[in-house]
């Protein structure tokens, strides 16, 4: 999985599986913690993240929808993708 992000011990990934219908998304994980997140509006869409880190992860991608989607449009032509800024 391509990374594309790290702040605070959390890694972010993005990737598409082709062939599936599905929403924009990106890829937590914390620990042994892992979930996805919805780019617009940013919201947990499954597995498991201790709140703190939901929290942290569900503000940067507020901050960072546009440069999400365009990764997301990087990805569904199969292009590579580019690195997002963390919190600091």
């Amino acid at each position: 999985m391509p990374e594309i992000s790290r702040f605070y011990g959390i890694i972010i990934t993005m990737y598409y599986e082709f062939g599936y219908h599905q929403l924009p998304h990106f890829h937590a994980r914390f620990g042994e913690y892992k979930a996805s997140f919805t780019i617009m509006p940013p919201a947990m869409l499954a597995g498991a993240m201790p709140r703190k880190q939901q929290r942290l992860i569900l503000a940067w991608a507020e901050i960072h929808g546009e440069e999400l989607l365009e990764n997301w449009q990087r990805i569904e032509q199969e292009q590579p993708l580019d690195k997002i800024d963390g919190l600091s």
